[in-house]
């Protein structure tokens, strides 16, 4: 018998794996992780090899993660800002044939932005090469026949980012550093606005009077 006055027990230890009058299997199983794995790669490859030499991934651009917790930190946005794309001198209905992800939701919210994902615009659209659609119907900013001839299919992520280090420039420990004490400093603006409301009544009364 139970002591006290607790829950009465009624655990259920048993799982349903297979009834026939209760319907189909009760648990999921996860078994097929390396076969999923292999037909996705397949899968990558045979997309890869049917537009090719087109490249596998669109160009995305360098944007700020999201709150401010990880502004600081960056990674790949969605697609490029109409701004950014007419900066590097696309369309957006241009760079989408091309290769290049466009999100017309998002805004340029810095001009540091803009100018990093412009000038990822201009690198890509030097190395860009524009195959013509027909053959012998070139136009102005096709490929010739040897940058045809000599294109290769990109792999991987499309100029991925490269991480700048920050320069850290240590500063001299004067004496000045040295005799101020931080503690003393928060103790006396603590003081300081604690009784500021106090002085200004106090100077209004006397203005008054």
């Amino acid at each position: 018998m139970v002591k006290h006055n607790n829950v009465v027990p009624n655990i259920h230890c048993k799982k349903k794996w297979h009834d026939s009058t209760r319907g189909p299997l009760k648990v999921k199983l996860n078994l097929d992780q390396a076969s999923k794995k292999k037909t996705r790669r397949m899968a990558r490859a045979a997309r890869a090899a049917a537009i090719a030499p087109r490249p596998l991934q669109l160009l995305r651009p360098v944007v700020s993660a999201q709150t401010q917790r990880y502004s600081s930190k960056l990674r790949f946005g969605k697609g490029f800002t109409v701004a950014e794309l007419k900066v590097a001198g696309f369309s957006p209905a241009y760079a989408r044939t091309v290769g290049i992800a466009v999100d017309l939701r998002r805004t340029n919210k810095c001009a540091e932005s803009l100018d990093r994902n412009a000038a990822r615009l201009t690198e890509y659209k030097a190395k860009l090469i524009v195959f013509p659609k027909r053959r012998g119907s070139a136009k102005a900013g096709d490929a010739t026949k040897e940058q045809i001839s000599a294109a290769t299919q990109a792999t991987g992520v499309l100029q991925p980012m490269t991480k700048v280090a920050d320069e850290i420039v240590m500063a001299e420990v004067t004496a000045e550093l040295k005799a101020s004490v931080a503690f003393t400093q928060m103790r006396l603006a603590r003081m300081e606005t604690k009784v500021a409301g106090q002085r200004i009544s106090v100077l209004n009364r006397a203005k008054k009077d």
